[in-house]
């Protein structure tokens, strides 16, 4: 009985039952894995190209920086402008002498 339960023929034969059986749950593992692999790539990609976007905010202060005191500037000068106008409107104006008939 135990030369009979040890025959080459017979451990093949388990072996090629227990593949049938687990294969078809080891390719759904397989699909299962492409798929989140894919999944996470897309991730990854989402997440480099966010960073990739802070960084160039961060590197782009200067300009808003310089864009911020250039329109502080002009402010300034309409500020200035509109005082000159005011200033101007205001002066007394020479009124013309009655006419003498």
């Amino acid at each position: 009985m135990y030369v009979l339960a040890n025959e080459p023929s017979v451990a093949l034969y388990r072996l090629q039952e227990h593949v049938r059986r687990s294969l078809p749950e080891l390719a759904q593992h397989k699909s299962d894995m492409q798929s989140w692999e894919e999944q996470s790539q897309g991730a990854i990609y989402t997440v480099e190209y966010a960073c990739s976007a802070i960084k160039n905010m961060t590197d782009s202060s200067v300009y808003f920086k310089s864009i911020d005191s250039l329109l502080k500037q002009a402010i300034a000068m309409k500020d200035q402008l509109n005082a000159a106008q005011g200033r101007s409107t205001v002066a007394p104006q020479v009124k013309n002498p009655p006419a003498s008939s």
